[in-house]
């Protein structure tokens, strides 16, 4: 394993920082999946189809992934007070502006400066948990994050649906953006500004070389990928109408539906974690984690005579089996060099952040494909056959996920 770096003497003021941090990534995920409990609404407002829905909200992601590698590398280089205290700024202010638009460009501006400050969120957590704590407990605080950024992914469904209904999404974007100022107040405050350790020497380039290099790196960033596009794409855009449209729910209780998914998520993330710390094989539990995945979204998208209690369990199960992604985080930070451990991390969140950048608008795209030109209020409606055609690259994803992780390396020492 590696050794540990920069661990602070002061664990108080470490699990409040961390605490912060986290809450950052809290934060980012509810904006990540709000459009979800909004698709009626901007189709209707901009007069856009599906496919324009999914590239809208999947701008957060294009500026998220093309973000990780530069931001693991500022890291390595950069305290995170100015990275984290501008970055949830930076999001913030995108709410607003999303909020304000009356065009679709407008609207896209705003998610493209959401996913620009978002970026530095799960990253910025990490690099707190690697400064604060010991490297053992390294797997189970990614755990600890996941749960409480995978929580904003609840809040962001049935709570944040509850307040657009009441509210319009506007006005609900608008609350986002400015509980989002008083966060990056915080985070200025209290976050440290110097970085916690050395990088590697050679360069920003030559780390990057390093990492990349390595295929190990792209097997964890593949296998990462496949487990959170079901969260990313499926429950963070898609699962409502889907749920809508097959069991014939209300909007408040399809995203209650679809809020199980990250509930699942939230009990797996510190579950799988912790278990990670004792367990010697990295291959084996990435494996079955994404076999698990496969056939849970192969039953849900397509055993259309679940009820709904065997439809929540499968929910749950999806979320719990996806969060096994935290584990890929732990694998990349081991097989690099601590110095590089900043840009390990964000290439693997490069693949991650990636699986809601090409499933959200590709299902969108293959949606409208199938769509039979039934609208509703100025939405497109698109029948369960339509769903079950779209969705169907998920289950193969996490498919190929589990052979990928066959070639993983094993060798971590368990945490003593």
């Amino acid at each position: 394993m590696q050794p540990e770096i920069a661990v602070s003497a002061r664990p108080r003021r470490g699990a409040a920082v961390f605490g912060l941090g986290t809450a950052f990534f809290f934060y980012a995920f509810l904006l990540r999946v709000a459009p979800s409990v909004m698709v009626a609404e901007l189709m209707r407002d901009f007069a856009v189809g599906g496919a324009i829905v999914g590239h809208l909200s999947a701008v957060y992601f294009y500026a998220y992934a093309g973000m990780q590698i530069p931001v693991g590398v500022l890291f390595d280089r950069f305290g995170p007070r100015l990275l984290l205290g501008g970055a949830a700024l930076l999001a913030a202010l995108g709410s607003l502006l999303f909020a304000l638009s009356h065009g679709i460009v407008g609207a896209s501006l705003g998610r493209l400066f959401i996913g620009l400050g978002s970026a530095f969120s799960w990253i910025g957590a990490l690099v707190l948990a690697a400064r604060f704590f010991p490297a053992r407990r390294f797997p189970f605080l990614t755990g600890i994050a996941q749960l409480v950024g995978v929580a904003g992914g609840v809040f962001g469904q049935a709570p944040l649906g509850a307040a657009v209904t009441a509210l319009g999404w506007r006005r609900a974007s608008m609350l986002i953006g400015l509980l989002g100022i008083l966060l990056a107040g915080a985070l200025w405050r209290a976050t440290p500004a110097r970085p916690s350790a050395a990088a590697a020497p050679g360069g920003a380039l030559h780390r990057l070389r390093a990492v990349a290099a390595n295929g190990q790196s792209w097997l964890y960033g593949f296998i990462g990928m496949v487990l959170t596009a079901p969260i990313l794409a499926f429950a963070g855009l898609w699962a409502v109408p889907f749920f809508e449209t097959r069991y014939g729910l209300g909007r408040a209780e399809a995203a209650g539906m679809a809020s199980l998914f990250s509930v699942g998520w939230c009990a797996g993330a510190p579950t799988i974690g912790w278990y990670a710390t004792r367990l010697r094989s990295r291959r084996a539990l990435l494996a079955l984690a994404c076999g698990a995945l496969a056939l849970e979204l192969t039953a849900t998208i397509y055993v259309a005579t679940l009820p709904l209690a065997a439809m929540s369990v499968l929910a749950l199960g999806i979320g719990f089996a996806g969060s096994a992604m935290t584990v890929t985080f732990a694998g990349a930070r081991e097989c690099n060099e601590a110095g590089r451990s900043g840009a390990a991390l964000g290439f693997v969140n490069t693949f991650v952040m990636a699986g809601g950048a090409l499933f959200q608008p590709l299902i969108g795209l293959l949606l409208d494909w199938r769509w039979d030109g039934a609208v509703a209020a100025g939405a497109r409606i698109y029948s369960a056959g339509a769903y079950e055609f779209a969705l169907a690259a998920l289950p193969l994803g996490a498919a190929l996920g589990a052979l990928a992780a066959l070639r993983l390396r094993d060798g971590v020492q368990p945490a003593r």
